[in-house]
């Protein structure tokens, strides 16, 4: 009977000693305050200032707007935390990060989360149905300003090479003879007309002579 009694005695201290340790893990860091992946959020700011203002209130077409603004910011941390989660994940099974940095994006994606439901539904008090497309249209108007941004980097891009292209050709304008000077020729230069010219004297006498 003894036999029996002690290894079940040692796993009820092995697992209630693990429930234990787990119990107050748990609650430690969940009292923990991490420190947030985004700093703040100004567009959410920004609209709700807008909602919250009632002398006089502002027109349905800003608030509109704002929201849309709101749901581009949020557009562009759900990509950037698509970007990260894997590297940072990775780095956290290697060891170079804490589970400070990994805990905090856990928590902004879960705060991304209700800050999406949130605009949802404040898209769909303006326009039923609204809150179905407002992501997508959000993405779209994303899109088009990475295009402008290019195309206006371009332009940028487009001067510069102007520039240096006219530096390239004002060198090449100052290598030119000035006043219609021709640089002095060379002895070989010289050389080769004297015997051009001792040719032709030769062939003008031999036809002299033939007449």
């Amino acid at each position: 009977m003894t036999s029996v009694l002690v290894p079940v005695a040692y796993v009820i201290i092995i697992f209630g000693g693990l429930f234990v340790f787990s119990y107050f893990y748990r609650k430690h860091t969940s009292s923990t305050i991490f420190e947030p992946y985004f700093p703040s959020h100004p567009e959410r700011n920004a609209y709700i200032t807008l909602l919250q203002k009632t002398d006089p209130p502002a027109h349905d077409a800003l608030l509109k707007s704002a929201l849309v603004r709101r749901a581009m910011a949020d557009v562009q941390r759900v990509l950037r935390i698509r970007e990260d989660k894997p590297a940072l994940q990775n780095l956290l099974q290697k060891g170079s990060i804490g589970d400070d940095l990994w805990n905090s994006l856990l928590a902004a994606e879960k705060e991304l989360e209700a800050e999406i439901m949130e605009v949802v539904a404040e898209a769909n008090s303006f326009v039923e149905g609204w809150g179905q497309v407002i992501f997508p249209t959000a993405n779209e108007m994303l899109a088009n300003e990475k295009m402008r941004a290019a195309f206006e980097r371009t332009n940028e891009t487009k001067a510069e090479i102007e520039a240096k292209f006219e530096l390239k050709s004002s060198a090449a304008a100052s290598s030119k003879p000035i006043n219609g000077l021709l640089p002095p020729t060379t002895a070989s230069d010289n050389a080769s007309s004297d015997g051009e010219g001792s040719v032709n004297s030769r062939s003008a006498k031999k036809t002299k002579k033939r007449k």
